[in-house]
């Protein structure tokens, strides 16, 4: 399949999210990460630009399958209905906890999924990068809290992380938590 084919199928996917020219930034991940306490459910407070998660009130939800690898729920609210997904991650890794990787659908490799930083119980920052042909990427981040707002001297905090790690914040966007459906 040549280069030009492959890049006319990205098109329609690069317009929701972010891309870039060069190869990923590869940001330092939370040390001593440990994935038991990460499991439980996560708001999104703000991301980068995402095609598969354009709604409001979009949550995430881990745990634990016999496996070992991690059963995630996402959910979103949409045109007033809720949506919700499901797929599995899995340290990548053993030696990198930090560094999953995320699939939800059989057919695609794992996806980076890379916790940037936790303290578990308030906000996580995750990253996630795919290189094409090391020419260029496509770029996502989130902060999550455990609950559906996050003080903003934290958010703040999160920002300044991935902007040290080198990674463009610049089209990064508040996530509304308040919905009725």
């Amino acid at each position: 399949m040549s280069p030009v084919y492959i890049l006319l199928l990205l098109v329609p996917v690069s317009s929701a999210q972010t891309f870039h020219w060069g190869p990923c930034p590869t940001p330092e991940v939370q040390s001593n990460f440990t994935l038991q306490l990460y499991l439980g459910e996560w708001y999104e407070i703000a991301k980068l630009p995402a095609y598969f998660a354009i709604g409001e009130c979009i949550q995430a939800n881990y745990s634990m399958r016999e496996d070992g690898t991690v059963r995630v729920l996402n959910s979103q609210v949409l045109n007033g209905k809720m949506w919700v997904v499901e797929g599995t991650a899995k340290v990548m890794e053993p030696k990198e906890p930090a560094k999953l990787g995320v699939q939800f659908t059989s057919f695609l490799p794992y996806s980076p999924y890379w916790v940037v930083s936790t303290d578990y119980t308030t906000y996580s920052v995750v990253y996630s990068c795919t290189d094409i042909f090391k020419r260029f990427h496509f770029n996502f981040a989130w902060i999550f809290s455990r609950s559906p707002t996050l003080p903003t001297v934290i958010v703040d905090y999160a920002k300044k992380l991935l902007i040290e790690e080198g990674i463009d914040i610049s089209k990064m966007t508040h996530t509304d938590q308040n919905c009725i459906v």
